[in-house]
C-alpha cells in the first residue's frame, strides 16, 4: 500500500489565492513551506530593527506598551517579557471554537502576512508557524472576542499562545471527537520545543485581520459553489412548474450586461437544453412567469456579481501586511499605520451576508410557486392524495422561517463601532462578526436551497415520463439516489438532511454539470 505524498504549498507573502484557500480548508494542504525569497525580506526587515534598537530609537510595541500605553518605555531587558504579557493578557477570547479548517487557514494567513517582509520578525518565528502547521497542529481558537481593529487581537493570541506552548490545540479521536488538549502536551507529541518570542514579535503574531479573513474566506469557498448550485435548483424548478425559459435568452441579458447575469443566463440555458417538457408546453397560453422564474438571471446575477467583490476584497487581504508597525527596510524606518483595521473585510462581509439572505428570499417564493396549485398546475403542495396527505406544504413553512432568519441575520455588523483601549481605538471594524455571520447566511441558504430542491424535484416527477433537460435530469436523478419520490406523508426531515447535504457537499451540481457540461 502506497501513501500518498504530502501536498506543500510555498508562501511567498504575494500570491495567496481563494483556491489555496479552499485547499487548506479542505485539508488537501498538508505542508507549507517559504519560499526564499520571502525569507530574505524577513532577514532585511529584522536587521532594520535590531540596527534601529541598537541606535536607542523608540519603536511602539518594541520598547513602549501598547495602546493608550504606547507612551510607556519599556526597559531593555523587559522586552522580551513584554511580548509574552501581551499574548497572555489579550487571550480573553470566549464562546464556541473556529472550525479545523479556518483556524488552519488562519494559521497559514499569518505565516503569509509575516512573510511579506514588513513585519521586522525574525526568520525563525516564521519556521515556527510552518513547523506548526506541517505537524498537524490545529490551535484552538474561540470565536469571539475581536472588534476587528488593531487586529483580530483575542482569537490570534489564542493562536500564538499554542506556538510558546501555553494556549489549546485541538485534536481528533480515532472516531472523529473533537477535543482540546494544552499546548504544550500538544507541542511534545509533535516533537516541537516552544518558541522563544523576540522583540516585537508577540505584537505582530496578534496584530492582523487573519482570523476573520479566514472566517469569510471560508464562507466564500462555500458561496462559490453555491451560486452554481442555485441555477441549478432554480432549473429544476422552471421545469416543474413548466415555466419559460424565453427570458433566458442571450439578447436579454446583452441588453443589460451586467456580468453575473449573463452568467447565470447561460447555465440556465445549459441546464434545459434538450428538455421534452419544455417541448411539451411550447405553445401554451401563459404569457409570463412570476419574478421568482423570470428574473433568476438578474437576481443570481447580482449575487455572483456580489462575490466577485467579495472575492476581490479577500485575495488582497490574504496578500497584505496587516500588522503595526511596519518596517520597510529599504528607507530604514519603522512607520505606525493603520493596516490592522478590518473594514474592508467587515464590510464585504456584510454584503455577502446581505447578497446570501436575498437569493434565499427569491429560492423560498420558488418552493411556494411549487407547492401552491394555484401557481404550479400540479397537486397541490405535491402530494399525489392532497386533503389526506400534507405532502411539502410545511417545507415551504420552513423555508420561510429559515428566510427570516437570514433577513435578521443580514443586519449589517460594519456599521457598529464601539471605541476601546481608553478610546485610543475609537472607530472599529466589526469585522470578525461580520465573517461569523457571513458564513451563517451561506448555511441558511444551503438550507433553503435544499428545500427547494426537495420540492421541485417531486414536481418534475408529475411530468415523468418527460424528461427534462440534460443538466435538469443529471440533477434529478442524484437526487432520487437519495431519497424516493413521495408517494404519501413521512418524517420529511430525513429527506430535508440527505438533500442538504448533496446542496453542500456539490454532488448536486456535479451530477448536473457532468450531463450539461461546466457551468459558470
Amino acid at each position: 500500500m502506497t501513501t500518498a505524498r504530502p501536498t506543500t504549498l510555498p508562501l511567498d507573502g504575494d500570491n495567496f489565492t481563494l483556491d489555496d484557500a479552499e485547499a487548506i480548508l479542505a485539508e488537501r494542504i498538508d505542508r507549507l513551506s517559504l519560499e526564499e525569497a520571502a525569507r530574505e525580506r524577513v532577514v532585511q526587515s529584522r536587521r532594520c530593527v535590531t540596527d534601529l534598537l541598537a541606535k536607542g530609537a523608540t519603536i511602539y510595541g518594541v520598547n513602549t506598551g501598547f495602546g493608550k500605553l504606547s507612551g510607556t518605555r519599556i526597559a531593555a531587558e523587559d522586552t522580551l517579557a513584554l511580548q509574552e504579557n501581551l499574548l497572555r493578557s489579550h487571550a480573553v477570547g470566549r464562546g464556541r471554537l473556529l472550525g479545523r479548517g479556518v483556524s488552519r487557514l488562519a494559521l497559514a494567513l499569518r505565516v503569509q502576512a509575516l512573510a511579506k517582509g514588513l513585519s521586522g520578525v525574525t526568520p525563525a518565528l516564521l519556521q515556527a508557524l510552518i513547523d506548526l502547521f506541517n505537524a498537524g497542529i490545529v490551535p484552538a481558537i474561540p470565536c469571539q472576542g475581536s472588534v476587528g481593529a488593531s487586529g483580530d487581537l483575542a482569537p490570534l493570541a489564542h493562536l500564538a499562545l499554542l506556538l510558546v506552548g501555553e494556549g489549546r490545540a485541538v485534536v481528533r479521536s480515532n472516531g472523529g471527537v473533537r477535543r482540546t488538549i494544552s499546548g504544550k502536551r500538544a507541542l511534545r507529541k509533535a516533537g516541537l520545543l516552544p518558541y522563544r518570542l523576540q522583540a516585537k514579535e508577540g505584537l505582530a503574531l496578534i496584530n492582523g485581520t487573519q482570523i476573520s479573513t479566514a472566517i469569510l474566506a471560508d464562507a466564500l469557498v462555500r458561496a462559490r459553489r453555491l451560486a452554481r448550485t442555485a441555477d441549478v435548483i432554480g432549473a429544476m424548478t422552471v421545469e416543474a412548474t413548466k415555466s419559460s425559459q424565453r427570458p433566458f435568452d442571450a439578447r436579454i441579458q446583452a441588453a443589460r450586461p451586467h456580468p453575473g447575469q449573463a452568467t447565470c443566463a447561460a447555465n440556465l440555458r445549459r441546464l434545459l437544453s434538450d428538455s421534452e417538457v419544455m417541448r411539451s408546453h411550447a405553445d401554451c397560453s401563459k404569457v409570463q412567469d412570476a419574478y421568482s422564474m423570470r428574473c433568476m438571471p438578474q437576481v443570481h446575477g447580482t449575487f455572483r456579481d456580489a462575490l466577485a467583490y467579495v472575492t476581490g476584497v479577500v485575495v488582497r487581504e490574504m496578500n497584505s501586511a496587516t500588522d503595526n508597525p511596519l518596517v520597510f527596510a529599504d528607507s530604514a524606518e519603522v512607520v505606525s499605520g493603520g493596516n490592522f483595521h478590518a473594514q474592508p473585510i467587515a464590510l464585504a462581509a456584510d454584503v455577502l451576508g446581505a447578497a446570501a439572505a436575498d437569493m434565499a428570499s427569491i429560492s423560498e417564493r420558488r418552493v411556494e410557486n411549487l407547492v401552491n396549485p394555484d401557481l404550479s398546475g400540479l397537486p397541490g403542495f405535491l402530494t399525489p392524495q392532497p386533503g389526506l396527505n400534507s405532502g411539502m406544504m410545511i417545507v415551504q413553512v420552513l423555508a420561510a422561517a429559515l428566510v427570516s432568519e437570514a433577513k435578521a441575520n443580514a443586519v449589517p455588523a460594519s456599521v457598529d463601532s464601539i471605541p476601546t483601549s481608553a478610546n485610543r481605538e475609537d472607530h472599529v471594524s466589526m469585522a470578525t462578526l461580520a465573517a461569523r455571520k457571513a458564513r451563517r447566511a451561506i448555511g441558511l441558504l444551503s438550507r433553503v436551497l435544499a428545500c427547494e430542491a426537495l420540492c421541485a424535484g417531486q414536481g418534475i416527477d408529475f411530468h415523468r415520463p418527460l424528461r427534462p433537460g440534460r443538466g435538469v435530469d443529471g440533477a434529478y436523478r442524484h437526487l432520487r439516489e437519495h431519497i424516493p419520490t413521495l408517494a404519501g406523508d413521512r418524517a420529511l426531515h430525513r429527506d430535508l438532511a440527505s438533500v442538504e447535504r448533496i446542496v453542500r457537499a456539490g454532488s448536486l451540481l456535479v451530477a448536473a454539470e457532468v450531463e450539461c457540461g461546466p457551468l459558470e
